[in-house]
């Protein structure tokens, strides 16, 4: 069967059980987006911005686990993809991301809408093809889902000229597919493994830090089990959130820089140290030399080996996939000999001392909003079962100190990149994947500018996502530090001139409600969810300006050095 370049593109994406693609046409995908019209079995989402369809695409990867799918056309298209590929990539999310290309012959001659897709995100991907030759398009596009999901995942892109998409050859889609120097190692050394589980069990105060990989690997309910196997405190990153239920007693919240007192205590003074899929990011670690101020055995668990060691030396490294790792330490524990465990009981009298700082409170106000209670009620209103898709910035801070997730793939925001803008894709990606769950979009006034136009793309598409506009006219984290930082000099952090959301959001064909006292908050919320199930609903909260995300470590300083909420509390 002869098929165009095209229509193989079309047939792959349909072999890989591809539901969704986000995308925005152009010129060089002029045919590809014709194969598109003439099927089906894929739906297209027109965005307002190619950016979006990336993260669209990306959160619908993040909710799903599934390859999400964005397709873009060449020049200024692929350049404003660019961002949405660095976010999924440093988050290690599956997409694959397919990029129109002018003519083969035109290729370096400056042509119209030219860009060196290939050359421009070499350093964000996790692999990019440029197909010159329409008998390879089939085998590329194969090896480019195999690629973004398995191993540590991460988005592939497939520069398709337009010349290939139009040139007919036969189409035969490999049924497998094998690459010599690619080959990920899934389980865990098992010498490693049980040196690991030998230090585990010996362990006074151990410690299990657990990053995206216990949520990316599907690995929430093996790590529950080994955590309450051992009977460890537990700590969840912000990627990480989620993999173990923050209900449970054994949690003690998300480490880092704006984590909690009793899980960096934890982490800091801990004799053995359990790092799943997790990667020692500065931004939870803090100074690494004060981190190693502190003796630890570390084990560090991860299907990247270029993961481990890289920032901390750790002591047992083992590599794999996280899952697969977690249930051949719990098969050792389980079926092998009945190993004595160290006593922990001064170690969870002393975690209890900390969390006892109860540094998550807050001071009430009878007149300002908090921003902190806004994401207490959404929890309550919603039964903690919400899809919430976060922006950055303040507000993605206290969706994550206050928002109690149970359950993996609930959480979705940019953690590596700090993408602003991120917020309304991700929900819109998280919506159509789960059409009948609750999807929150938690935002701050600086973000969902950023990607305001999607407003468009809701409509059409009958979206009824709720934004939770957490509104304190600062660029709020900005704001904090240079408060804290730069003598309360705010240079640049000030939203002058902000639109009416109420009205730009009921321009756009929308639900707009502003939300001014704090008596009003769980009634809008449940209005929203409720009354208005069916809506896209925009509350804008306007909150307490003042407000600031505690714990905090400052930047340069250790896991014990952290400013804490004022004490008059």
């Amino acid at each position: 069967m002869e098929l165009t370049g095209a229509e193989i593109l079309i047939r792959c994406l349909q072999e890989e059980k591809v539901e969704y693609v986000f995308g925005y046409p152009g010129g060089a995908v002029l045919f590809l987006y014709d194969a598109l019209f003439q099927q089906d079995d894929i739906r297209h989402v027109l965005v307002r911005h190619e950016q979006a369809a990336v993260h669209a695409a990306d959160g619908f990867a993040r909710s799903t686990g599934k390859v999400g799918v964005a397709l873009v056309t060449s020049g200024p298209g692929a350049t404003n993809a660019v961002t949405g590929i660095a976010t999924a990539y440093y988050d290690s999310i599956p997409l694959v991301v397919i990029s129109g290309q002018v003519a083969t012959a035109f290729i370096g001659q400056d042509a119209f809408q030219e860009v060196d897709t290939v050359g421009v995100t070499r350093p964000c991907v996790k692999h990019n093809f440029l197909v010159r030759d329409v008998r390879d398009l089939a085998a590329t596009l194969k090896k480019a889902f195999y690629l973004a999901a398995s191993g540590r995942p991460g988005p592939v892109v497939v520069d398709i000229p337009k010349d290939v998409s139009m040139t007919p050859c036969e189409f035969e889609y490999p049924k497998d597919i094998s690459m010599r120097s690619y080959n990920p190692v899934i389980r865990g050394h098992q010498g490693q493994i049980k040196k690991a589980v030998q230090l585990l069990l010996g362990a006074r105060r151990p410690m299990i830090y657990a990053g995206g990989g216990v949520v990316l690997s599907e690995a929430a309910e093996e790590l529950t089990r080994l955590a309450r196997r051992l009977g460890a405190p537990v700590s969840a990153t912000l990627m990480g959130l989620g993999g173990y239920p923050a209900s449970d007693r054994q949690y003690l919240g998300m480490p880092g820089m704006h984590g909690t007192y009793e899980a960096n205590m934890a982490m800091h003074y801990s004799d053995v140290l359990l790092a799943i899929g997790a990667r020692f990011d500065d931004r939870v670690i803090g100074n690494v030399d004060h981190f190693a101020s502190e003796e630890r055995r570390i084990i560090h668990v991860d299907v990247d080996p270029a993961s481990i060691s890289k920032r901390v030396k750790v002591d047992i490294p083992i590599v794999g996939n996280v899952r697969d790792v977690l249930e051949q330490m719990l098969q050792q524990i389980e079926s092998g000999p009945r190993a004595e465990q160290a006593d922990t009981t001064v170690w969870w009298q002393r975690i209890e001392g900390w969390r006892d700082r109860k540094c998550l409170d807050y001071k009430p106000s009878g007149e300002l909003i908090k921003p902190q209670f806004v994401i207490q009620k959404l929890w309550e209103v919603t039964g903690g079962e919400a899809i919430v898709a976060s922006d950055v910035g303040q507000h993605q801070m206290w969706a994550a100190q206050y928002y109690r997730f149970d359950k993996p793939r609930r959480w979705l925001n940019s953690g590596g990149l700090g993408t602003m803008g991120v917020g309304l894709p991700y929900a819109m990606g998280a919506q159509l994947a789960h059409p009948d769950a609750p999807v929150a979009c938690v935002t701050g006034e600086g973000s969902i500018q950023m990607n305001i136009q999607e407003l468009s793309t809701c409509r059409q598409f009958r979206l009824p996502i709720k934004i939770c506009l957490l509104n304190n006219r600062y660029l709020g984290m900005v704001r904090q530090w240079q408060q804290m930082f730069h003598g309360q000099r705010y240079s640049g952090s000030y939203m002058d001139s902000l639109p009416d959301f109420v009205k730009l959001a009921e321009s756009y064909g929308h639900i707009g409600i502003r939300v001014e006292k704090p008596g009003d908050v769980e009634g809008a919320l449940r209005e929203a969810f409720t009354t208005r199930k069916n809506d896209l609903v925009f509350l804008d909260f306007q909150i307490d300006r003042s407000e600031n995300v505690y714990p905090m470590v400052p930047g340069g300083k250790g896991l014990t050095e952290m400013i804490l909420p004022s004490e008059d509390l």
